[in-house]
């Protein structure tokens, strides 16, 4: 019997990584397929490939918006696709890896390439390059803004007494976690692009861009910078067989570093810095009515594609600055994020019959996924009903989004929903935060109350 391997994996690693592993084990369950599925997802690589797996399986499916290594597939049938696919049609996909066929197996890099063109060089181009990076910068904001949120429990400014528990949480949050995040974040960039080669020119050109000055935004432009030397450097640099393994141990981290440094200090580095700095006294000098627009902006986004790369643009510009010590736009990102499900579930409540039994337990699931500030919950919703669920749920975390930002509410870590809340100093404006979340929650469930039709009962 044909046996397939798939590989799902999504920017956080989070939600959709996991749905869709779960979305095409029980549809090959259904149809009597044997599959494993690999999920590269916040907690790192589970159910990892074997070499022996791989030569023996009829055909790979890749579902995937970051790096899943897939060179390791050469030579093998791969059907590649978004991870949203995944989850909405996993027959299909089944199907189209059955039907590949194993003795003609297309040339991995033409049939990349032809992936590209037909669903759009921005999703899965420098799209999936960026969430690559912000995937693997994530887990340094989160520790390193606890960390730094732990210090202030002692005392607000209690960190600036040496010696102290407080100095030394605040050090490790700030002196460490968060002045590796730009490196990381440039150096994975770089390394989605050319993989290994890229990964020593990436960071460096990183941590050129927190030197400089040139945060996050400079992180972004080095990490594809060099990449895309390292790239070019592998393609073009022909050894002998028996110098090959120069390459990428000397001659491409040599040259693209060094290409990679000289540009972003003699001709880079300056203009981005000035770019950020105008982007930073923005923000700090943003009245009530911008920042209000800025959130609502924000909130909307978030709720858009429920975890896409609309979603993950609020969010990644949200992290971004959360790095360079702008923490509202991040609250108001992560409150936006958990309104979509939490309203959903509500709406439930509140209006039963416009809901199938199959809905409320949905809805139930939502609630926990809210909390948690996973978005995709509100997913099931919004495929069965996206003329209305859509516009609904973006209108409840456009007023959370507006709300936390006119409340001035702060969040340190860009992530973990409500279970951060208790943590001292974590949020600011604790109480008018829920609020906002509150609000939200209530405008998506009234305006789902008001424009979704009853459900029709069905004759016995």
């Amino acid at each position: 019997m044909k046996k397939i391997l798939a590989v799902t994996a999504c920017p956080t690693g989070v939600a959709h990584t996991y749905m869709a592993a779960e979305s095409l084990i029980k549809a090959a369950k259904e149809k009597g397929i044997p599959v494993k599925v690999e999920t590269r997802g916040a907690v790192g690589v589970e159910n990892e490939f074997t070499e022996e797996e791989i030569a023996e399986a009829h055909a790979i499916i890749v579902a995937a918006d970051t790096d899943v290594q897939e060179s390791r597939f050469a030579g093998k049938p791969v059907v590649k696709v978004g991870v949203a696919e995944a989850i909405k049609n996993p027959n299909g996909l089944l199907e189209e890896a059955l039907n590949k066929e194993a003795g003609n197996a297309d040339d991995y890099a033409a049939q990349v390439e032809k992936t590209k063109a037909e669903r759009g060089a921005a999703r899965k181009g420098a799209y999936k390059h960026l969430m690559t990076g912000v995937s693997h910068m994530l887990p340094l904001v989160v520790a390193g803004g606890l960390l730094i949120a732990l210090s202030f429990a002692f005392g607000i400014e209690a960190f600036k007494v040496e010696g102290t528990m407080a100095a030394a949480l605040f050090n490790i949050g700030a002196g460490a976690a968060f002045a590796l995040i730009v490196p990381v974040l440039s150096g994975f960039i770089a390394f989605s692009i050319a993989e290994k080669p890229g990964l020593a020119p990436g960071l460096i050109g990183g941590m050129l861009a927190s030197q400089l000055g040139a945060g996050f935004l400079g992180g972004i432009v080095s990490g594809f910078l060099a990449g895309y030397v390292a790239k070019l450097l592998k393609d073009w640099i022909k050894l002998p067989k028996n110098l090959e393994g120069l390459k990428p141990i000397l001659l491409i981290p040599l040259l693209a570093s060094g290409i990679t440094g000289l540009l972003m200090i003699y001709v880079i580095g300056t203009p981005i810095k000035g770019i950020m700095d105008g982007l930073t006294q923005w923000l700090s000098t943003v009245g009530t009515a911008n920042a209000a627009l800025l959130g609502l902006i924000l909130g909307a986004m978030m709720a858009f594609d429920m975890g896409g790369p609309v979603n993950k643009t609020a969010y990644t510009f949200a992290v971004g600055l959360t790095a360079s010590s702008f923490f509202e736009p991040m609250a108001a990102v992560m409150a936006a994020g958990m309104t979509p499900p939490l309203g959903l579930w509500l709406a439930t409540l509140i209006a039963p019959r416009k809901f199938t039994r199959e809905e409320k337990e949905a809805g139930k699931a939502a609630s926990v996924l809210g909390i948690s500030f996973i978005t995709e919950g509100a997913i099931p919703f919004a495929a069965a009903d996206p003329l209305r669920v859509i516009p609904s749920i973006m209108a409840g975390s456009a007023v959370t989004g507006a709300l936390s930002m006119l409340f001035g509410a702060t969040l340190r870590a860009p992530h973990g929903g409500i279970f951060v809340l208790p943590i001292p100093h974590a949020v600011g404006q604790l109480g008018l935060y829920v609020v906002a979340i509150l609000a939200g929650m209530l405008v998506t469930a009234v305006t789902i109350a008001v424009v979704k039709k009853p459900v029709v009962a069905k004759a016995d």
